[in-house]
């Protein structure tokens, strides 16, 4: 997405919205204009999110800690599959020093969300161990069974574990018939292109609510497409099959 494009959509979610998250199964750190865009979204007041694999921090740290960003959420997980083990431990310092710069003015959600791998115990294990040693932690209490924003490890540090769930695929077929999600309720997402779809889980736009560079966001919404999903989830009724394949879901 261009700066310009950027601007047009800031301009089109504002009335709707304080908040703005930066990712769609995308790597926000690698846009080469992050900077402007940033300062766009500063100056529209809306509260930044970013979510990261954490490759990237060290190579962007000072021009992240420029701007004012509500919550970076760092998915750690990710580092397992894609970084050689002989790296890791490098990762890992990169992310906590990160993270330790940013807490005075930034949310960090540090996440784990592979507690069901078995594969993943061993760096799971070397996780825990650099974190309770960052932060003067035993490794028991990262062990422990949390809800929501997880273990604080420091002020507005967080760790948050959490079984993998199973990502949406338009190519298989769904079981799932029942159950509630945030998507249209609490948010929607807007890819590169303009496409509107309901959760920032959509990623390949199989649920196209509309296009925000050629209509206005206030139509998209009403749209019957959106409106069913949205009145099938207040249901816990799944609409779309799309979503009989997602694992993502809430109480």
């Amino acid at each position: 997405m261009s700066v310009e494009e950027f601007q047009v959509v800031v301009e089109k979610i504002r009335p709707f919205t304080n908040y703005i998250y930066l990712h769609v199964l995308g790597e926000p750190l690698l846009h080469p204009q992050l900077d402007k865009l940033l300062t766009i979204a500063e100056t529209a007041g809306l509260n930044i999110n970013i979510t990261t694999n954490g490759g990237l921090l060290e190579r962007q740290k000072e021009m992240l800690l420029t701007h004012s960003i509500r919550q970076i959420n760092i998915s750690m997980h990710d580092a397992e599959e894609n970084i050689v083990p002989e790296k890791w431990e490098d990762y890992l310092k990169s992310v906590l020093d990160f993270s330790t710069k940013a807490a005075p003015n930034t949310y960090v959600c540090l996440r784990l969300w592979n507690t069901t791998n078995e594969s993943s115990a061993g760096f799971n294990k070397l996780c825990l161990d650099k974190i309770a040693s960052t932060f003067t932690l035993s490794t028991e209490l990262l062990n422990e069974k949390t809800n929501g924003n997880g273990i604080k490890l420091a002020e507005h540090i967080f760790l948050q574990r959490a079984p993998r769930f199973e990502w949406p695929d338009g190519k298989n077929e769904g079981t799932r018939t029942q159950k509630s999600c945030y998507a249209l309720r609490d948010h929607i997402a807007i890819l590169a292109d303009g496409q509107v779809v309901p959760c920032c889980l959509d990623a390949d736009a199989n649920m196209k609510l509309g296009n925000i560079f050629v209509e206005n966001l206030s139509e998209i919404l009403q749209t019957s497409r959106a409106q069913d999903i949205k009145k099938g989830f207040e249901q816990r009724k799944i609409v779309e099959p799309l979503c009989a394949t997602c694992g993502f879901m809430i109480n």
